[in-house]
C-alpha cells in the first residue's frame, strides 16, 4: 500500500509514525511544503527568549530520523498543488505527479495577516513556525528593537508578550474584545490582565488597528502606537484550499467522520485543517490544538491498518503559563453556551494549591459551569501551583460523561505538600452540589450592585477591607442579629472567598429567610475584578 502525507506537523508526523508502526511493507511519503518537519510550534515564543536557547530541542524529529527509524520518505519544500481524485495522483509545484492509493491531508492553518493600510511587512511577524522564531530572534538582534506591539489576545499573543518582556522590550498588547483569552471567563481573564499588568505587560482591550503609519500603529479609537516590531497573533484560518478544489466536503474546516475519513473514502484529515465536534454541545468547531492533533494522526494510521478507531470529539483542554500565573480551561465558557441557547448554572470557588497548614500553599481561583441535572460542561481555573492538575482531573471526568456527584466521588492523592484531605476539585464538586440541592443560591459579581451587601466576616477583616455600602454582621453575630436583616430585598452575603457566607446563609435561611444569596468568591473575587477595572464605580475600601 502506498500512503502519501501532505503536511509535516503533528498529526502527519504522528500518522505516520504510527503507520510504519502497525506496517512494515507500506510505503509511506511525507511531502512538506517547508523546510521544516515535526517542530515544537508550541514552545516557539520560549525559544524566541532563549529560555529555550538550543535550537536542535526545537526539533521533535528530522528527515534523517524518519527515515532511519520507520523508512519514511520526508520530502521537504514540496508543495501539492492540486489533488487528481480520479486518478489518485497529486500535483507538485515542479509539475510532477505522486500516485497514492491512501492520502492524509494535514496540512495545518496558517496565521491570520489583515492586510491593513500602511502595513510594513519587514516588521510585521507571525509565530508559526521555526524559521519565523529565528526571523523575529534576528530582527531584534540587528535593529535593537525596544518597542514591540503584539496584535492580538489568544495563546500565542500572550506567550508572546511574556517572552518579549523576558527579552527587556517595551511591549503593548492590542485586543479587540473586551478581554484576551477567549477560552474563559471575564473572572478568569480579569487575574490573567492583572498578571500581565504587573509585569509590565501595557494591555489595551476593545480596540483594534485600523491602519499603519510609519512606526505607528492607528487604532479604531485613533489612538497611537508607538512599534519597532510588531507580532501578529490574531489567530489562525485552516488550509483548506487543495481539499475544496478537488470537491472533498468543508465548512468551516475539511470535514471528516469519526474514522477522520474525508467524503472520499481514500483520503483522510487531520490537526488544524479539520472541523470537529465540540464535546459539550456537539456543534461544530474549529479548535486548533496539538494534543487532538496528535490523537487524530494515529487514529487515521489505525484506520487506514484495519484497526477501526475512532475520534470522540473535541473538549478544549487547554493550559498557559502567563508569567507567575498558570490558567486552565476546559469545555464551553458562558460566552459560548449562550451563544449556542444552553441552559446553565455556574460556581466560583477558591482553592489552595495544598494543605493551609504546610508553608507557601497559594490561592487558585476556579469557576465551573454546569447544568440541573449535574452535567459539566466547562471549568476555569486561575492560580500559581497545581491548576492544570485540577483541571485535568475535572476533564477525565467530563471525557467519561462523569457528573459533579463524581467530582465529589473522586479519591485524589493527598498528603499536605500536595493537596488537602478535600481536594479543590471535591470541593468544587461539593459547592455545586450545593446549589443544585438549593442549599445555598449563589450571587456573582454582577448582582452587588443592586443588592443588600453583608460583610459577615469579623469586624477587624470588615475596618482593613470591604465593599463600599456594605454592613457588617459577623457570623458569630447573626442569630443574635436577625432583626436587622431585611426581608424584602435581595441580600447578598459575603466573607474573604465565600465559605463562611455560605454558613451564615445557611444560618438566615434556616430562621425563614428566603432572599439570602453568598458570593461566590468573595472578596477575594471582588479585589481582582476591581483591580483589572479601576474605573468601575464600586471601589474596594482601605
Amino acid at each position: 500500500m502506498k500512503i502519501v502525507i501532505i503536511g509535516g506537523g503533528a498529526s502527519g508526523a504522528s500518522a505516520a509514525a504510527r503507520l510504519r508502526r502497525l506496517d512494515e511493507n507500506a510505503e509511506i511519503i511525507i511531502l512538506e511544503k517547508t523546510n521544516e518537519i515535526s517542530i515544537a510550534n508550541c514552545g516557539l515564543p520560549y525559544y524566541v527568549s532563549d529560555v529555550i536557547s538550543d535550537r536542535t530541542q526545537m526539533l521533535v524529529s528530522n528527515p534523517d530520523k524518519f527515515k532511519s527509524w520507520f523508512n519514511i520518505d520526508v520530502r521537504l519544500n514540496s508543495e501539492v498543488v492540486k489533488i487528481n481524485r480520479q486518478s489518485k495522483t497529486l500535483t507538485l509545484q515542479t509539475g510532477e505527479n505522486i500516485s497514492y492509493d491512501k492520502l492524509i491531508l494535514t496540512p495545518g492553518a496558517s496565521p491570520i495577516v489583515p492586510p491593513f493600510e500602511g502595513m510594513d511587512r519587514s516588521k510585521v511577524f507571525t509565530v508559526r513556525t521555526l524559521f519565523d522564531a529565528d526571523r523575529i530572534k534576528t530582527y531584534i538582534r540587528q535593529t535593537g528593537a525596544k518597542k514591540a506591539a503584539v496584535i492580538g489576545g489568544g495563546f500565542i499573543g500572550l506567550e508572546m508578550a511574556e517572552n518579549l518582556i523576558e527579552m527587556n522590550l517595551q511591549v503593548c498588547l492590542i485586543e479587540m474584545a473586551d478581554q484576551i483569552l477567549s477560552p474563559a471567563d471575564k473572572e478568569i481573564a480579569a487575574a490573567a490582565q492583572n498578571e500581565m499588568r504587573q509585569n509590565g505587560v501595557e494591555l489595551i482591550l476593545s480596540d483594534g488597528v485600523k491602519k499603519f503609519s510609519g512606526n505607528k500603529i492607528i487604532l479604531n479609537s485613533d489612538r497611537e502606537v508607538d512599534f519597532d516590531i510588531v507580532i501578529m497573533a490574531i489567530g489562525v484560518k485552516p488550509e483548506i484550499s487543495l481539499a475544496k478544489d478537488c470537491s472533498l466536503d468543508t465548512n468551516l474546516g475539511i470535514l471528516v467522520n469519526k474514522y477522520m475519513q474525508t467524503s472520499d473514502e481514500n483520503i483522510y484529515a487531520a490537526g488544524d485543517s479539520v472541523e470537529v465536534k465540540d464535546f459539550v454541545t456537539d456543534s461544530s468547531a474549529l479548535i486548533p490544538l496539538a494534543g487532538p492533533a496528535n490523537r487524530q494522526g494515529r487514529i487515521i494510521a489505525d484506520n487506514i491498518c484495519g484497526l477501526n478507531s475512532t475520534y470522540k470529539k473535541t473538549q478544549g483542554a487547554s493550559v498557559l503559563k502567563i508569567f507567575g500565573l498558570t490558567v486552565a480551561c476546559v469545555g464551553n465558557n458562558e460566552k459560548q453556551l449562550k451563544d449556542k441557547g444552553v441552559s446553565y448554572l455556574k460556581t466560583i470557588i477558591f482553592g489552595k494549591s495544598h494543605a493551609g497548614y504546610y508553608p507557601d500553599s497559594t490561592q487558585t481561583l476556579y469557576k465551573m459551569l454546569f447544568t440541573s441535572d449535574g452535567k459539566i460542561l466547562g471549568a476555569q481555573a486561575a492560580g500559581r501551583e497545581g491548576v492544570e492538575k485540577r483541571i485535568d482531573v475535572i476533564s477525565s471526568i467530563m471525557r467519561n460523561n462523569g457528573t459533579i456527584q463524581d467530582m465529589l466521588d473522586s479519591e485524589l492523592c493527598y498528603a499536605p505538600p500536595y493537596s488537602s484531605a478535600k481536594d479543590p476539585v471535591n470541593t468544587l464538586g461539593m459547592d455545586a452540589e450545593n446549589i443544585l440541592r438549593g442549599l445555598v443560591k449563589p450571587a456573582f459579581y454582577e448582582d452587588l450592585k443592586d443588592s443588600y451587601l453583608i460583610d459577615v466576616r469579623m469586624p477587624e477583616a470588615f475596618k482593613t477591607e470591604t465593599i463600599e455600602g456594605a454592613i457588617n454582621i459577623p457570623i458569630s453575630q447573626i442569630r443574635a442579629r436577625l432583626s436587622e436583616i431585611p426581608e424584602e430585598k435581595k441580600v447578598v452575603l459575603f466573607c474573604n472567598t465565600g465559605y463562611t457566607s455560605y454558613c451564615a446563609s445557611r444560618i438566615l435561611t434556616q430562621n425563614g429567610f428566603n432572599n439570602i444569596y453568598s458570593f461566590m468568591g468573595g472578596i477575594e473575587l471582588y479585589k481582582i475584578i476591581t483591580q483589572n477595572n479601576k474605573t468601575k464605580a464600586e471601589l474596594i475600601k482601605f
